[in-house]
């Protein structure tokens, strides 16, 4: 769609369309004429589409700081979801988990094996010496914000240590690499390689994914690839990094009942962190960790 040089920019600044995203829109059109390929306009989010995001991640930031402070061996995964149901709510949030597309649970906790999608309850107990990922995404007035982080209950083993710290090491590396006008492949070839020097694999089954007015946009972010290729990443985009890495292959399996629970195939050992991050003009920004 073209817009006239002189009218309001499409980012709803009030500022006129040369004087904020003109020579924006024609550096990325200046990259889809080169072959590559580029961001559609919807998912480059105005300032007031960030701000939203924003109040969504304080709320999301709160509950996940809540689970660091309660969560303990001999809690069922329910309490958890208990925890962040109740928490979400009483600061006008909404859990976007509860009812997405049929998922029963307002989180998802993610133990030992599992490598995400784990569905809380009241059987499920932790025990000493589990790794536990704790997975939130809250709407606040139609925006979300989503993040996970893991947690060590207890005395864990010196190898499950270690996966949490590379895995959280993973999720770092690939933040850093992305840089305003750089590639969606610098991303998962980054997490890639530090994941390989460790001796663990990476899944790629799933990955992270854009966000902001839905619970998933574009792009679908691997966390393997090559640098220079995939979509490019502009200012205003908004996605999370959120490897998931097993201590043995890549492979694994759902659950056949539950449709949900993701499973390493070897049954070894998984972790996972996750942060929605804004790519500025200058770098990135932490919206929810």
């Amino acid at each position: 769609m073209t817009i006239d040089r002189n009218a309001p920019c499409w980012c709803g600044s009030g500022k006129k369309y040369k004087k904020c995203h003109l020579d924006f829109d024609e550096k990325i059109k200046a990259y889809e004429l080169k072959g590559y390929e580029v961001p559609p306009r919807e998912i480059i989010k105005t300032p007031a589409d960030i701000e939203g995001m924003k109040k969504a991640a304080i709320v999301n930031n709160g509950v996940l700081d809540l689970v660091g402070e309660k969560i303990c061996a001999g809690m069922s995964t329910e309490e958890i979801n208990t925890l962040v149901h109740e928490y979400t709510i009483a600061h006008g949030g909404i859990p976007a988990p509860l009812n997405y597309q049929g998922y029963p649970k307002s989180v998802c906790v993610s133990i030992n094996n599992v490598v995400c999608h784990g569905i809380p309850s009241e059987e499920t107990i932790i025990q000493d010496g589990d790794i536990v990922n704790v997975d939130v995404t809250t709407i606040v007035d139609g925006y979300y914000a989503d993040a996970s982080r893991m947690f060590m209950i207890g005395q864990v083993s010196q190898e499950a240590e270690r996966l949490v710290r590379v895995a959280k090491e993973c999720m770092e590396i690939g933040i850093e690499a992305i840089k305003p006008w750089g590639f969606l492949g610098d991303i998962g070839a980054a997490v890639e390689e530090h994941a390989r020097k460790n001796g663990y694999s990476i899944v790629v089954d799933l990955g992270g994914h854009g966000i902001g007015k839905q619970f998933h946009e574009e792009p679908f972010v691997p966390h393997v690839g090559e640098r220079g290729e995939g979509m490019l990443l502009v200012p205003g985009m908004t996605l999370t990094v959120e490897p998931m890495v097993n201590e043995g292959n890549y492979e694994v399996c759902f659950d056949e009942e539950d449709g949900w629970t993701v499973y390493t195939e070897d049954d070894s050992l998984s972790a996972q962190w996750e942060k929605t991050i804004l790519i500025t003009e200058t770098g990135v920004e932490v919206i929810a960790y």
